[in-house]
């Protein structure tokens, strides 16, 4: 912003001196006035370049140590409720997990920023992604309170993280809730409510399919149907949204591996997709986006549990993490950059020409 600014203006001296001279009757043409454009333009030129510099050196990178080589974690909660089970989540447990994210110095990103590239997150930060499947009621709950007004369920997925978010503003309120056909998030009377409430706080609504299909034995007809048809239902409630990202139910896919494209793009009855990113499952953190290894039709996710997660479960990963047994991302504050210690250089993509790599 800063440079934008200087550059800006200095192009309206250049422009104001130009418009002058033609007003008075100078000739434009004239060596001396096209001397001084050059001059002016070249100091542009100049403050752009040193003022990029400036930014460069605003991090220092020795005391921040980003490391953009690093994992991260997809985190993937059911339903949001009591009691604590394999695929529950208490409420107050729920609470404790974004509390230790926050004091740990995780902050949520989007599922499309992560897929994408687009790591902005605060310096020294490590970015998460946080993911609900199903669209069960109490990820978003509407009750009645004692005036007879409908407000959201403080102890639902969303009421939570709407209130987390007011208490520490500098914890994105960032989340992709993956539904299905019928009635996401139960109550009916309040589907279109919800589905516009999620993207105008800016998270985002995923497909789980239509109706939470199993895709080993489907064809690529049934898959496209399964997809396209969701987001068509969508559409209803949400014109001008985009949706493009899919959860594949009970982590499932085409046992033709041929099909597994029309995962990612396909058509069904006028009705085009293209996922950006397709979640599994999975049990561990994923790829840095940068990675040569990074696949966004195929990212694993982490269990967002304490029951039955058979040691890679949420808090498995935080304890993998903060003792180095795992490698975990680092931001550097800027997605225009890829900073990486010189060790893990090699670990990043090299046709990243959109980027700039730096090392320390």
């Amino acid at each position: 912003m800063k440079k934008q600014m200087i550059i800006f203006l200095a192009l309206i001296l250049v422009f104001l001196i130009v418009g002058c001279g033609a007003d008075v009757g100078v000739n434009t043409d004239d060596p001396v006035v096209e001397e001084q454009q050059d001059t002016l333009e070249g100091e542009v030129e100049e403050i752009a370049e040193a003022d990029e510099e400036i930014i460069i050196e605003e991090i220092n990178l020795l005391e921040i140590k980003p490391n953009e080589a690093g994992e991260i974690m997809v985190l993937m909660y059911h339903h949001i409720r009591e009691p604590e089970a394999e695929w529950s989540r208490t409420p107050d447990n729920f609470r404790k997990d974004l509390m230790e994210l926050y004091y740990r110095g995780y902050r949520p990103i989007s599922l499309y920023d992560y897929a994408t590239g687009n790591i902005n997150t605060e310096a020294g930060m490590t970015p998460v992604i946080l993911t609900f499947d199903d669209g069960n009621q109490n990820n978003f709950n509407m009750i009645e309170n004692d005036d007879g007004e409908w407000i959201i369920d403080p102890d639902s997925a969303v009421g939570i993280l709407v209130d987390f978010h007011k208490i520490y503003p500098d914890f994105p309120l960032e989340a992709t809730f993956f539904i299905n056909g019928g009635t996401p998030f139960g109550q009916k009377e309040f589907i279109e409510y919800k589905l516009n409430y999620i993207v105008e706080k800016g998270m985002d609504i995923g497909n789980h399919t239509m109706t939470h299909i199993n895709f080993t034995n489907t064809t690529p007809e049934k898959i496209q149907e399964e997809i396209g048809k969701l987001n068509k239902f969508i559409r209803q409630y949400l014109p001008d949204y985009e949706v493009n990202t899919l959860a594949l139910p009970f982590g499932s896919k085409p046992s033709n591996q041929e099909w597994h494209s029309y995962l990612v793009e396909g058509e069904y009855e006028g009705e085009k997709y293209h996922n950006v990113a397709v979640l599994e499952v999975g049990w561990d953190p994923y790829h840095s986006p940068y990675s040569s290894n990074f696949n966004a039709s195929k990212i694993r996710r982490v269990r967002a549990s304490e029951t039955k997660v058979d040691g890679v479960g949420i808090y498995d990963w935080l304890k993998a993490f903060d003792q180095g047994t795992r490698l975990r991302y680092i931001s550097d504050g800027d997605s225009n950059y890829i900073s990486v210690p010189e060790k893990y250089k090699d670990r990043i993509m090299q046709n990243l020409d959109i980027k700039t790599i730096r090392t320390y």
